[in-house]
């Protein structure tokens, strides 16, 4: 079962974690990851995250379709929220399933660091103060995802 949703709605971590499991007893293992908006950074206020519609549920299905083959995944659910998100709102959702834990474990850290770097994804911040910044993409990024290569 592969699953990618771009969507501005928010995600019900339980039932999406209930669709991992389902329909298959081969299952071992299920791992998931859900980031946030983090908060605390000098008065962060929200984040605001646009796409291109088309193109970026086309990479982010690339990115699944490569981590369901590489790591033998049973089920993978990928869902990215854009729109404006205050400090503290889930952003990404992260879930994939295998008949073992390590094969889940990997499948999930390998989207999560592709995703940093590969997804069509522009990120603004704004803050109490007014100001707004557009994030630059992270060297320790860059390598966390080159590392899969």
């Amino acid at each position: 079962m592969l699953r990618v949703l771009v969507q501005n709605e928010l995600f019900d971590m339980g039932a999406e974690m209930d669709r991992l499991s389902v329909g298959s007893e081969g299952i071992g293992g299920i791992s998931v990851f859900m980031g946030q908006v983090r908060g605390g950074v000098d008065g962060l206020e929200s984040l605001t995250l646009e796409h291109y519609p088309g193109m970026t549920e086309k990479v982010l299905t690339e990115l699944a379709a490569e981590a369901v083959k590489r790591f033998s995944l049973i089920g993978c659910t990928l869902i990215h929220r854009v729109g404006t998100l205050v400090v503290g709102a889930p952003i990404v959702f992260v879930g994939t399933s295998s008949a073992h834990r390590a094969e889940a474990l990997a499948g999930t850290n390998f989207l999560i660091d592709r995703l940093k770097t590969g997804a069509p994804f522009w990120k603004c911040e704004r803050y109490q103060d007014g100001r707004q910044v557009w994030v630059e993409a992270r060297e320790a990024d860059d390598k966390a995802a080159a590392s899969w290569d």
